[in-house]
């Protein structure tokens, strides 16, 4: 399909959603379809949905949502994902997009990075608690990564806090009148510390900051009941499928892949995500994710070696790509957690 025949499909969408009483507007003379931008994915993206909010009289979310079984429809299109503020997102025959594996791997743990800082100069201040600590400098960490300026600082702190979890804080005493506390989660119920440092550190930033974290040993175990487990699990597959494929004597080049659709979504989400994290002073949301990207590239994992007596080929080396670029972004977010990412696990 081409970008003109997409455009006319999109447009065909619209009017679809019209006659069927979905939305009320005058459908445009044309749409704008291109390669999908930092964070999209698919083969193609259009901003039909933004254009089309203001006069609908509903969010651009919520128009895409509409849209896209409309889409989904047509031939030739067989996945729409959303993204961003309503960007819909077009495959055409079912493969992954390698720009979108191309740019992770090519940014590294800086994927979803902003390109500089952007004048933002945010100042971050918690009490003497041990989870707002943790939280305020995983936030801090998440707003530089996106061009913010950060200081974050404590009423009070303890040693040990930094001997253990590896925290540390731009300052410690009192805030200016002019400084409030400003990052106040809901505090543990017991003490971290004896979970080590990224149990603990996964313990105090998962939840979201009005819900009260469980610090226990589920943190610990190893196994898919603990989430930690799945996503230090999934990375550590991401670089083993490495080592595997090296050992038969090939490497990762990106190209189209069938089938993980809610992986390539997740991996482009990534970006949003960080920014949101940012927004929000939300490292759960970061968090989160990495849960979901986890759980979409586990599955998948199993399907990228050659099994039998299968040789590698151009398919396996396109999967091995989207496996490592999985593992890039679980990697970069457990870092922006303070967590390690082992290669081994």
């Amino acid at each position: 399909m081409t970008p003109a025949e997409l455009s006319r499909t999109v447009l065909h969408a619209v009017r679809r959603a019209v006659d069927a009483g979905e939305l009320s507007v005058t459908v445009p003379e044309r749409a704008v379809v291109a390669p999908p931008g930092p964070g999209g994915c698919g083969d193609y993206a259009t901003n039909i949905a933004l254009q089309l909010a203001r006069p609908a009289g509903q969010p651009p979310q919520r128009v895409a949502q509409l849209l896209r079984p409309y889409l989904v429809d047509a031939d030739g299109v067989t996945d729409v994902v959303l993204t961003g503020p309503g960007f819909l997102n077009i495959s055409l025959g079912g493969a992954a997009p390698a720009a979108l594996v191309e740019e992770i791997l090519g940014a590294g743990a800086r994927y979803g990075y902003a390109d500089g800082p952007d004048g933002r100069i945010v100042q971050l201040h918690c009490p003497h608690d041990v989870r707002a600590v943790v939280v305020a400098e995983a936030a801090a960490r998440i707003l530089r990564s996106q061009g913010a300026l950060v200081r974050a600082t404590a009423e009070a702190f303890d040693a040990e806090w930094t001997a253990v979890l590896g925290v540390r804080l731009d300052g410690v005493g009192p805030a200016p009148e002019s400084l409030p506390v400003n990052v106040r989660p809901v505090p543990a119920p017991a003490d971290p510390l004896p979970l080590g440092r990224d149990a603990a550190r996964w313990a105090l930033l998962h939840p979201a900051a009005h819900d009260r974290p469980r610090i226990g040993d589920e943190h610990l175990v190893q196994r898919e009941s603990n989430p930690l487990f799945r996503v230090r699990y999934a990375h550590a597959r991401t670089r083993a499928l490495a080592r595997n494929a090296a050992d038969l004597g090939f490497g990762a080049h990106p190209g189209p892949v069938t089938g993980p659709q809610d992986l390539v979504a997740a991996l482009a989400d990534h970006p949003r995500v960080l920014a949101a994290a940012a927004t929000h002073r939300a490292p759960d949301r970061l968090a989160r994710h990495l849960v979901t990207v986890a759980d979409a590239a586990l599955p998948f994992l199993a399907t990228v070696l050659p099994r039998g007596g299968e040789k590698p080929s151009a398919a396996h080396r396109a999967r091995l790509a989207l496996a490592e670029a999985a593992g890039t972004v679980l990697a970069g977010g457990l870092t922006l957690l303070g967590i390690d990412a082992p290669d081994h696990l």
